[in-house]
């Protein structure tokens, strides 16, 4: 008998371990979140955005009672958009703030390297902001992503564009790291799948200021359609550099230099150039009215205008809700996994596809488009690719 009450006694304590092991980050009355954001570094100007967007769909949430009476706490580190910070900040948020989820963290190296720690710890991450591939695959029951994938962008809007402009050299400036291989392979899977080819490829490195080589690469090759795999600072730059000396070859960059921030920093240089995108930037003067009253509330509190990083931050931590909403009062690892491969997200007021999840298929959705700044604006120019 007192070995059986010992093993019934060691059982309980091992279900009971599991369950805590599940549920970290989950209390009668809360629901703690983290996210890594780039808020000194070279995307300080995305990650700041995200932040915003996220914090205000929270407050809401939390005024509105909550998920299942449960409050949010989101706790925001700063990785400076280095790899090795990340790890750091994903450290603290895991093993000392203890949260459930690691939601919308900026940047695919950096994301990439904070995997061990979260999944070491049955932490999910939700809906990363970048497109690269390696955010569902290869399959983990922890990954959860939102957006078509660079690669996919990439290899559908490239060709697409190319033969548009019958281009007759077909060039490449990439991001040394994971973000710009992905961007570099999917053009070179789309022109090789439409019988063409890179005809010439040079890299940077994270953080460079200066292209004059790589622009003057592209000038003596004759390329007339380049490939940028930049994201803000380095898109300004490749392109200020081009004008300046000359070069007007036709470019087209990834979702990850679809923003304002573009033209209002780039000025009248950035006209013309392409860019694939899954959310359209929201333009006030020409918004819709679930739009506009969004972004009243948005710049009431932050006394700026939203861009589509602030839309991206509010609808990821929206996608949250419902999986959590769904997954009932008994929220842990486990009901959330569950909720979230069984649920539809519709389209939403930015213009974002619907979403799917299921137990083996971890990107919600594969459809992007194209849009051009003209005029100072990013004007959709192409319907969804798919």
């Amino acid at each position: 008998m007192r070995l059986k009450t010992a093993l019934i006694a060691t059982a309980c304590a091992a279900a009971s371990s599991m369950a805590l092991a599940q549920s970290q980050g989950v209390t009668k009355d809360q629901i703690q979140l983290g996210s890594i954001q780039d808020l000194s570094g070279p995307l300080a100007g995305f990650g700041k955005q995200v932040r915003m967007g996220m914090q205000l769909r929270v407050e809401e949430l939390n005024e509105q009672g909550g998920i299942n009476g449960r409050k949010i706490n989101l706790k925001v580190e700063d990785s400076g958009y280095d790899p090795k910070r990340a790890v750091l900040a994903a450290q603290k948020l895991v093993n000392q703030d203890k949260i459930f989820a690691m939601v919308g963290h900026i940047g695919t190296a950096q994301n990439v390297a904070t995997f061990p720690v979260l999944f070491d710890k049955n932490v999910i991450n939700f809906f990363p902001v970048t497109a690269a591939r390696e955010m569902y695959e290869p399959l983990n029951r922890l990954k959860y992503s939102f957006a078509a994938t660079y690669y996919d962008q990439m290899r559908l809007g490239v060709p697409k564009m190319a033969k548009e402009k019958n281009a007759k050299k077909v060039c490449a400036i990439y991001q040394d790291d994971e973000f710009g291989l992905e961007v570099l392979r999917g053009a070179e899977a789309g022109l090789k799948a439409a019988g063409m080819e890179m005809a010439e490829k040079t890299s940077f490195k994270r953080g460079a200021t200066d292209f004059s080589s790589q622009v003057a690469r592209m000038k003596a090759a004759n390329c007339d359609f380049v490939v940028l795999g930049t994201i803000i600072r380095e898109t300004i730059g490749t392109i200020a550099e081009a004008r300046k000396t000359g070069f007007n070859s036709t470019m087209i960059s990834s979702s990850a230099a679809y923003t304002d921030l573009i033209h209002k920093l780039g000025g009248k240089a950035m006209d013309g150039l392409y860019a694939t995108m899954t959310v359209q930037n929201p333009y006030l003067d020409e918004a819709s009215q679930p739009i506009r009253f969004w972004a009243n509330k948005y710049k009431t509190k932050y006394n700026e205008d939203p861009t589509v990083f602030s839309a991206y931050g509010y609808t990821l931590v929206d996608a949250f809700a419902k999986g959590a909403q769904k997954a009932g009062a008994n929220l842990s690892t486990d009901s959330f996994i569950k909720a979230m491969d069984s649920i539809t997200i519709p389209p939403d007021i930015f213009g974002s596809a619907q979403m799917t999840f299921s137990a083996t298929k971890r990107l919600g959705s594969d459809a992007s488009r194209i849009s051009q700044i003209q005029d100072g604006k990013w004007k959709v120019v192409s319907e969804y690719m798919k």
